[in-house]
């Protein structure tokens, strides 16, 4: 069985919806196990025997196939006159600065450059985190009391 062959078969399999399929032959057993976004291959020959002649081909490894889609971002081009305001740090993110307290911005809220917009936890610290920018938040990004990483996008905001 030679390259073009696996390479159909693997193909006919992707196409047919099939979960796994096994073949195995005189010398060569070959496994293809597909899944919601990926299909896996794995061939293995055997050895040819001290008594045989050495005609058989040599083991082909097969690289599994991924196949990938990645959904068209419509937001992208609406989004790209916001600023986004990003963490600074890693810790756990809270939009008010005490649980009986209001939050410190909403949708809509005009802000300025310096203002307080939400508090990062970070070893027991509370980090109050400031606007860069002035102007209006159009998206909370982050969900209250979930943890950010180093540089997650928090807010965009209109600078107009």
């Amino acid at each position: 069985m030679d390259i073009k062959e696996i390479q159909n078969l693997i193909k006919f399999v992707a196409k047919s919806g099939a979960s796994e399929v096994k073949l195995e032959m005189e010398d060569v057993k070959i496994t293809i196990r597909t899944g919601s976004a990926k299909t896996e291959t794995t061939i293995v020959q055997a050895a040819p025997m001290a008594s045989m002649p050495q005609t058989a081909p040599a083991p082909v490894a097969a690289q599994p196939i991924t196949e990938t889609t990645e959904p068209v971002k419509s937001e992208a081009s609406d989004e790209s006159n916001y600023v986004t305001v990003k963490s600074p740090i890693i810790g756990t993110f809270y939009r008010k600065p005490a649980p009986d307290k209001p939050n410190f911005v909403e949708v809509g809220t005009s802000i300025s450059a310096g203002d307080t917009v939400c508090v990062i936890e970070a070893m027991k610290l509370f980090n109050e985190i400031e606007s860069e920018v002035s102007g209006t938040i159009v998206k909370v990004l982050v969900d209250d009391s979930s943890p950010v990483e180093f540089d997650q996008p928090l807010f965009l905001v209109d600078p107009s």
